[in-house]
């Protein structure tokens, strides 16, 4: 996680993201940087916009529950409703695989 911090901190600081700033950052800190997890960082967040991953990261909705309808709908219409959700489904978890895959190197 110190690496990720390390990240955020050069980017509100306006800094280049490199190799020698996060280590910099890191022995700043006390803590002692992995040369391997520092170049896979770079390397990962290379082309992300960090900004923009804030943006979703802080702000994802969460899942809505399930609630009764008021009134009974057509079959047809319960149909695309549920086409609708399994798209939308299937657009949260590979933001979760790709989240997921980003902390599975810092782990």
């Amino acid at each position: 996680m110190e690496y990720v911090y390390a990240t955020l901190l050069l980017h509100y600081a306006k800094q280049p993201i490199n190799e020698e700033n996060i280590v910099k950052v890191l022995q700043a800190a006390g803590v002692s940087a992995d040369e391997i997890k520092v170049k896979a960082l770079v390397a990962a967040i290379k082309d992300v916009n960090i900004d923009e991953a804030i943006k979703t990261a802080a702000f994802a909705p969460a899942a809505p529950a399930a609630a009764p309808a008021a009134q009974p709908q057509a079959a047809s219409a319960a149909g695309a409703e549920k086409k609708e959700e399994k798209a939308e489904k299937k657009e949260e978890k590979s933001e979760e695989e790709t989240i997921g895959g980003l902390a599975s190197l810092f782990g």
